[in-house]
């Protein structure tokens, strides 16, 4: 530390003498100290003195402890925070570890065991700062989590990533389906504070619209037909940790209406249930439309959007980072490897060349697939281009007989062709041809059954 310091503490309490006593004890320690009268006090000392942890008491005027730590949490994920009280509750102590606190001791202070505290907050927090520097050395490789490349894309993602995700900011990760938008999301939960608990990823376009509240927020017993038992939804199971909605626009409008409740209150309901529960859960969300245009044409609530869009994410189509392709196969065919117990040692020059011919609608997953489905076929761990699928690299256009527009032609009439000629293409596969698209399969199916009822042009 600087001057020989130990470190920066900054102790908040409103009272004037204990104030005085504590800080002159930590400076005897050798830290570096400054005081505040209350945690409305304590947020500009936060921003000019940047101390490496805070003590605070928990009763205080205008602003209390739990306030404080709330703030540092959202403004000031890095800093350390210690909790004091002479009468704390048990709901207090749990709420206060769940936001962050790392210590919670009781008054009067007892020097020795304030010491060793404050040794090992330090102690954590140097771990966290090592931590932070290897994933910096990693992410100049080109490595951050579960992500891959080296393009300035693909950098200013990950630079990005590694800003937001100490914080419990909500996140809108964005980006055409198959471009990685979940592996963002677990990179951000694994570099988070949150990454030894549960992360919980929900695919909304999966779910039929009848069972989206049940598995959202749970239901108890008998709450409808079919209700057997009681079931936790996804918000109890990803107490304390993230939950990843994806497809969020995919979401009815009545159910977007409640989570918004439960966003703002941090309290669910189950259905069929009288009491509310209070739960700590990072959201994160992640959608293949384009978000204003998914508010304009009513099917994201402006105000959910506003409150899950405090920092968005574009994960970029894989076209516009080709030169991150050899990383990423690389990545790719280590993970097959591992996965089918087979080794590829080489992968030849014929098949990256056409990789980086082709368009990839479908994206990192769809790179992905034809490499999976390579690994498995391949002989004496070479990659050759008959190992991949005959059908990879043709357009759902390529054929003389394919889709034809003329003038006059509706907008809704080509989107209708398009759609059928990609689904033709993908052998009748609806999931192939929803990749394709960049539209998810709960989208295809509702354009094919809009299709059956209207008389073609």
């Amino acid at each position: 530390m600087a001057n020989g310091k130990k470190g920066r503490v900054l102790i908040v309490e409103d009272d004037l003498s204990e104030r005085r006593g504590l800080s002159d004890l930590l400076a005897a320690w050798g830290y570096e100290t400054e005081t505040a009268a209350d945690g409305e006090d304590a947020l500009g000392k936060i921003a000019s003195f940047e101390p490496h942890v805070v003590i605070s008491d928990l009763r205080m005027p205008r602003m209390t402890g739990m306030e404080l730590l709330k703030r540092m949490r959202e403004e000031w994920p890095g800093t350390a925070l210690m909790m004091l009280t002479g009468q704390a509750t048990i709901e207090e102590a749990v709420e206060a570890t769940k936001l962050g606190a790392l210590n919670f001791i009781e008054k009067p202070i007892e020097p020795a065991r304030l010491q060793v505290e404050l040794r090992n907050c330090l102690d954590r927090q140097d771990n966290v700062r090592q931590l932070e520097i290897a994933n910096r050395r990693l992410r100049d490789a080109g490595l951050l989590g579960s992500l891959v490349g080296r393009s300035k894309r693909m950098q200013d993602v990950m630079a990005l990533i590694e800003q937001v995700a100490p914080s419990s900011a909500s996140v809108l990760i964005t980006g055409e389906s198959g471009t990685g938008k979940e592996l963002a999301a677990r990179t951000i939960h694994e570099l988070s504070p949150r990454a030894a608990r549960a992360f919980v990823a929900v695919n909304c376009a999966a779910i039929p619209e009848t069972l989206m509240e049940s598995e959202i927020f749970g239901h108890e017993k008998g709450a409808f037909t079919g209700a057997t038992e009681r079931r936790l939804g996804c918000f109890e199971l990803a107490d304390t940790g993230t939950l990843l909605l994806d497809e969020i626009g995919e979401m009815p409008m009545q159910t977007q209406a409640k989570l918004l409740r439960v966003l703002e209150d941090s309290r669910v309901r189950r259905l069929g249930s009288k009491h509310e529960i209070s739960v700590d859960v990072r959201v994160l969300a992640a959608t293949n439309k384009v978000p204003e245009e998914a508010v304009a044409k009513g099917q994201l609530r402006n105000d959910l959007y506003f409150r899950l869009n405090v920092v968005q994410i574009e994960m970029p189509p894989l076209r516009e980072h080709l030169e991150d392709l050899d990383d990423m196969v690389a990545a790719i065919l280590a993970d097959l490897g591992r996965k089918h117990g087979r080794e590829v040692k080489e992968v030849d020059s014929e098949v990256l060349e056409a990789f980086r011919h082709y368009s990839w609608p479908g994206n990192v997953r769809e790179l992905r697939n034809s490499l999976e489905r390579g690994v498995v076929v391949c002989t004496n761990g070479v990659l050759r281009r008959k190992d991949l699928s005959a059908e990879f690299g043709r357009t759902a256009l390529a054929s003389d007989d394919g889709l034809r527009l003329r003038p006059g032609l509706t907008v809704g009439e080509a989107e209708r062709r398009l759609i059928m000629e990609t689904l033709a293409f993908a052998g009748n596969n609806k999931t192939r041809a929803a990749q394709m698209l960049g539209i998810s399969l709960k989208t295809l199916h509702n354009k094919l059954k809009q299709y059956e009822t209207q008389p073609q042009s």
